[in-house]
């Protein structure tokens, strides 16, 4: 392509391993998918293989990170406190969530590594359910082992909350409050009422967040607590590429019986303001990473360039290693360098005393140095008569030099312009 500018935004999407032929496959939920290239990003799909953990700097560059579905997470991941359940509890739970209590320590490595990648670069992410998880842990929070047995059961029935149900998966739908002021509460406003600030959304975790790390902020509450959404208030500005949220339920699922039409309006905002933000991402790195045309010089001008270039270099070399036995070849070669000694304020001693030693090839090295004591003792004598000065006297002082500066500036850019070219004449 001629402009690789126009090359889309590009969203990784790491994918989950299942069995099917007696090998092993791997795959992303399509609806993901569709939401992504819809918006008008590129998903790129990373697969969970052994190794790919060590090999992200290799899918560069990386606009956005979308972390969907999968296995439970390495409790030692979170130093969860596992004592709390019996092992017949655990036993319990495997045997239950057969498909998801088998740990995948690959794609924790890969997804925990996107993670941090995203919070340090200030990347776009978006976790859905596990994805979410994701986020919370990698920032230092940590997980219920199992909502049931650790929070469900201690409840009220009243407060109760079923966050999972296998005879009627994709169908199911539980309550969640949306926090005030919060993008979800902007999202949904179009079906929110006022008194209880509820939708109804749809839940396939047994898992979930159990303290929730300390950057982030809860955007929607089950019925028995659990945070069901939230996000990093001081990294959220979708049009300036700024996005880090996490959400349990799936909003890309939240339609009846497959259809296009979803429960809610505002289902596919988060893809629609995530999609906004990794497109912003990737113009603000472009304009950062963009190289300058190379300035095309005509023959004399380049000519010219490369004696610049070279009575700099001499002069630099002669300045730093006090080289003052090696004489240049021409003279003239370090003009443009000794002027360029001259003008160097910022010396150390050492500078200072290879400056004067310099004195028979850079010209009036000591009394540059008488010079710039004259100045300080100028700028102490104006500096007393000024402090004598009220606010209006140093206003229209500074608006008068001001004046005074910029007439100067004209004058000297004119009278060096004319000094260089007479001395590009005689070299």
């Amino acid at each position: 392509m001629e402009n690789l500018s126009q090359v889309l935004p590009r969203v990784l999407v790491v994918s989950r391993r299942t069995v099917r032929k007696n090998k092993f496959v791997d795959f992303v939920g399509e609806y993901h998918l569709d939401l992504i290239v819809r918006y008008g990003c590129v998903p790129v799909i990373v697969p969970r293989v052994t190794g790919v953990h060590m090999l992200l700097e290799s899918f560069k560059p990386i606009h956005g990170v979308l972390l969907c579905e999968g296995e439970d997470i390495d409790p030692s991941l979170y130093e969860s406190e596992i004592s709390s359940l019996s092992p017949e509890e655990i036993q319990e739970i495997r045997e239950t969530h057969a498909s998801d209590t088998s740990i995948d320590k690959e794609k924790d490595s890969i997804e925990l590594a996107l993670a941090k990648l995203c919070l340090e670069q200030n990347i776009p992410y978006l976790g859905i359910c596990r994805g979410s998880q994701i986020l919370n842990v990698a920032c230092g929070g940590t997980l219920y082992l199992d909502l049931e047995k650790e929070l469900t059961n201690k409840l009220p029935e009243e407060r109760r909350t079923r966050h999972i149900d296998y005879d009627n998966y994709d169908e199911h739908r539980h309550v969640v409050r949306i926090v005030e002021n919060s993008p979800l509460r902007s999202w949904f406003k179009d079906s929110l009422d006022r008194e209880n600030m509820e939708i109804l959304v749809n839940s396939y975790h047994h898992q979930g967040v159990k303290k929730l790390a300390q950057r982030f902020v809860p955007m929607a509450f089950a019925s028995d607590g659990l945070i069901e959404g939230f996000y990093d208030p001081d990294t959220y500005n979708p049009e300036e590429g700024k996005f880090i949220m996490g959400l349990q339920f799936h909003p890309e699922r939240m339609r009846s019986n497959d259809l296009d039409e979803f429960d809610y309006p505002g289902c596919p905002a988060a893809y629609q303001e995530f999609a906004k933000a990794v497109i912003a991402y990737q113009k603000k790195l472009s304009s950062s990473m963009s190289v300058p045309k190379t300035l095309v010089l005509d023959g004399e001008m380049e000519s010219k360039r490369k004696i610049l270039v070279r009575c700099f270099s001499l002069a630099r070399y002669m300045y730093t290693k006090g080289a003052t036995g090696k004489n240049p070849s021409k003279v003239s070669e370090l003009e443009v360098g000794a002027e360029f000694l001259e003008s160097n304020t910022a010396l150390s001693t050492e500078q200072e005393t290879r400056l004067k030693e310099m004195g028979s090839t850079v010209r009036n090295g000591g009394s540059y140095m008488k010079k710039l004591k004259v100045d300080e003792e100028k700028q102490r004598i104006v500096r007393n008569m000024m402090n004598k000065m009220n606010i209006e006297q140093l206003s229209e002082l500074m608006a008068f030099y001001h004046l005074i500066g910029n007439i100067c500036g004209e004058l000297l850019e004119q009278r060096l312009r004319g000094n260089v070219n007479e001395c590009f004449k005689d070299m």
